[in-house]
């Protein structure tokens, strides 16, 4: 079996190249090992919490137990299920900041700053204002990727922007427009009612032509001769067998398979390949170090009148929401409950936002455990560029065996410096006026907890990955020993390789990642196909033109 071009995962970024190329007319094989995406649990908005909790369709990653978290074993999903992980996340759609991009230009990626990726964002964008307000001439309106906003129809929703904006900060109504500071509603990768992941917007479009093909298969290296990549070795119904490439392999298999595959594969660090007895085809220190991620804490406050979400939190609440949204494709089902944001700067002197909010008007967990009292909400808050940085190392050359993943998060001062001001400033937003008429007291981290320690106990205690790993094969320039890929996505150092996927960021962005694997998708499908990319925009992005002496 082979095609000219063989894509390594079926994710967000997988997705995309597929869909360009066969679009292009070239002859497309994605290689996928999970499974089907059909069914409630991971079409319907509202079960968000469900796909990322069940081993079907999450690769169950752990981490190792990380030592500035008082040894705990941190989970690290990511999708094994078409879609990849924009089938099991919180379908949160943000760009990134501008000055994110310029960053990378600064760093090394060459063609990466902001003018060069905005008509990427464009171009894979269908967005639907619904009506309220917003950037248009920002944003793409004829893209595969539909984006919506919820009805924001709940008061607590509402309330939180209204305190943002007494507490003195910018209110936006498009973060991922001209202005990403200030308070506003999210957008969400949901069209219909349904999850618009990357296998709805772009992998079955591709495989309604007769060039694209879907193979299941669990991929173990890719095979290289004469420092070329010809191919890759897969095990599919208990058989190796290999499948040729005539033009290039892509890997887009996630910022933990991905460095995974490479080493495997004998590209990497060669201390360490040599460790697990692989032959060295590329010594290339930089794959799978650099791993980078957003850490956050849950702010949850009790409510005093009924108003959140926990009037649906029974069984014949969530019974009565199913089946609204499985006959009509309406109510609180087709949300991600998700419907305000905020992006803030936690100081003066800080140029552009580094502290996020998702804010719910529920109090409940990740793993769907609500809070004891029942009425509450929350703010999901943490700092957005921790110095703090990992690494995806393997565990023995048996491709069956998860690799090694130690994020190293908190492990510098100013991670718990930031981290306390985070907390500090959502207090703060929660003590506003808009706030009065709800406000209970706080559950998390709860009113004793004031001091430094105090907050840093709750932090080591309670702190929970956003689910945002990044940066293990690093775009740069040739000349720098800890880039992994050039400027055009190609493996520096062997022929007709190429990693496309959140892997490949220098530096982690401002918010949720799923917006940017996709654009990296759709860069890279340019850089494959030889096309002059899209030409740069000159859109002038909003900074707050206070930010040297104050800090909203």
């Amino acid at each position: 079996m082979q095609a000219d071009y063989v894509i390594v995962g079926a994710g967000s970024a997988g997705c995309a190249i597929a869909y360009r190329l066969a679009e292009a007319g070239r002859q497309v094989l994605v290689i996928e090992h999970g499974g089907s995406d059909a069914g409630p649990f991971i079409q319907m908005p509202a079960a968000l919490s469900y796909p990322m909790n069940m081993r079907r369709y999450d690769w169950g990653f752990q981490t190792e137990p990380e030592p500035y978290l008082g040894g705990r074993v941190m989970a690290t999903p990511r999708g094994k299920v078409i879609g990849g992980s924009s089938s099991i996340n919180g379908m949160i759609y943000v760009r990134g900041h501008a000055r994110d991009y310029d960053t990378w230009a600064e760093m090394g990626a060459d063609g990466w700053a902001y003018a060069d990726v905005l008509p990427y964002f464009k171009r894979m964008e269908h967005w639907h204002d619904g009506g309220h307000g917003g950037d248009p001439e920002w944003r793409g309106t004829d893209g595969p990727l539909h984006i919506t906003r919820g009805k924001r129809t709940n008061p607590l929703t509402r309330a939180f922007v209204e305190a943002g904006r007494q507490a003195g900060y910018p209110v936006t109504d498009d973060y991922n427009g001209r202005q990403q500071e200030g308070f506003g509603p999210f957008d969400a990768t949901i069209w219909r009612g349904r999850r618009w992941s990357a296998a709805n917007a772009y992998l079955r479009p591709a495989l309604k032509r007769p060039n694209a093909q879907l193979l299941r298969a669990y991929v173990r290296r890719v095979i290289i001769e004469d420092g070329r990549a010809t191919g890759v070795e897969v095990e599919r119904g208990g058989k190796i067998e290999v499948i040729g490439a005539n033009a290039e392999v892509i890997l887009a298999a996630s910022s933990i398979n991905s460095p995974k595959l490479l080493m495997l594969s004998g590209i990497g660090p060669a201390a360490h390949l040599a460790e697990h007895g692989i032959p060295v085809v590329a010594d290339r220190p930089g794959v799978g170090q650099n791993l980078q991620d957003h850490l956050e804490m849950y702010i949850q406050m009790k409510a005093t009148k009924p108003v959140s979400l926990f009037t649906y939190w029974n069984l014949w609440g969530k019974a009565l929401i199913g089946a609204q949204w499985l006959f009509t494709g309406t109510g609180l089902g087709a949300s991600n409950q998700f419907e305000s944001a905020a992006f803030i700067r936690s100081a003066a002197g800080v140029e552009y936002p580094d502290i996020q909010y998702h804010f719910l008007p529920i109090a409940v967990r990740y793993d769907g455990k609500v809070a004891a009292g029942g009425h509450g909400f929350q703010a999901h808050t943490g700092p957005m560029r921790s110095p703090s940085r990992g690494h995806v190392t393997l565990r023995s050359a048996d491709p069956a065996d998860p690799p090694k993943i130690l994020f190293n998060y908190m492990s510098t001062e100013k991670d718990w410096h930031d981290f306390r001001t985070a907390i500090r400033l959502t207090r703060e937003i929660f003590a506003q006026e808009a706030f009065a008429p709800y406000r209970g007291e706080e559950i998390q981290p709860g009113p004793q907890a004031q001091s430094d320690a105090d907050l840093d106990a709750t932090i080591r205690e309670h702190a929970e990955s956003a689910y945002h790993p990044c940066g293990t094969c690093k775009l740069g320039r040739a000349d720098d020993p800890m880039a992994v890929v050039d400027a055009q996505t190609r493996v520096i150092g062997v022929d007709r390789l190429r990693v496309a996927d959140s892997s490949i960021f220098p530096l982690i962005t401002n918010g949720n990642l799923n917006a940017p694997s996709i654009m990296v998708g759709e860069k890279a499908a340019d850089h494959i196909l030889g096309r002059q990319p899209l030409p740069p925009a000159n859109d002038e992005p909003w900074i707050n033109p206070n930010w040297r002496v104050s800090q909203r």
